[in-house]
């Protein structure tokens, strides 16, 4: 088991938004000082807009764009769904695909918002462009993206993500290869303290919640 901590990381940003990255996989230009993603899924960053801040419009093309919003509020505008708004425990994920799309991401409030913003490579070129959002719930780690092609919840890959809020003693394990990233809490993971801002590389692990609340972000891959 593995540990990066956010704090030990320089702090960047741009616009209205101060980002931590963590993830930036060297197949879209990453460094040393971050690491290396998992499947297609690579690049994670812990992020907070200024009061009134946003990234002013911008567009992206064959990629998937996945927000987990921690605290706060945002306002979206763009491309798909324009004006569709978040709140704090949602989740938005953009499918750029062969159209792409151009957003922009607004903190409507004078507190900062605080976010992850997650990017998956597509697995096939020119994918119609597409627009999921999601609620959380307690206690429930929920699919936000990837899959089967034949199902619609979720836009399919091989890479899977799964959020959660789990409150105080909620025990999960798993067995494989994974990626997770903690939040806003405390747990103990194969006996070690995990706190807010550790990413962590795992084989199999079991996890147990030692904060009233925790967020866990969960990436892994799909075998065949």
């Amino acid at each position: 088991m593995e540990i990066l901590p956010r704090d030990t990381l320089a702090r960047g940003g741009f616009a209205g938004l101060k980002e931590t990255r963590l993830i930036h996989d060297k197949q879209i230009g990453g460094n040393a000082d971050t690491w290396n993603g998992i499947g297609n899924f690579v690049y994670l960053a812990d992020a907070r807009y200024l009061p009134h801040g946003e990234t002013y419009m911008h567009s992206h093309l064959e990629v998937d764009v996945i927000t987990v919003l921690l605290e706060g509020r945002l306002t979206h505008e763009g491309s798909l769904e324009h004006g569709q708004s978040m709140q704090n425990r949602q989740v938005q994920v953009q499918r750029a695909g062969g159209e792409g799309f151009a957003h922009n991401e607004i903190n409507p409030d004078l507190s900062r918002t605080r976010l992850l913003q997650l990017w998956v490579l597509p697995e096939k070129a020119n994918e119609a462009a597409g627009y999921k959002l999601y609620t959380l719930k307690k206690n429930q780690l929920i699919p936000i993206y990837g899959g089967k092609a034949s199902q619609s919840d979720t836009f399919d890959s091989q890479t899977i993500i799964e959020v959660g809020l789990l409150e105080k003693n909620c025990q999960i394990d798993r067995q494989g290869e994974f990626l997770a990233y903690i939040s806003n809490g405390k747990a103990e993971m194969n006996g070690v303290v995990v706190k807010d801002g550790d990413l962590i590389r795992v084989d199999s692990f079991d996890l147990k919640v030692t904060s009233e609340e925790l967020h866990l972000t969960l990436i892994s891959v799909e075998k065949d």
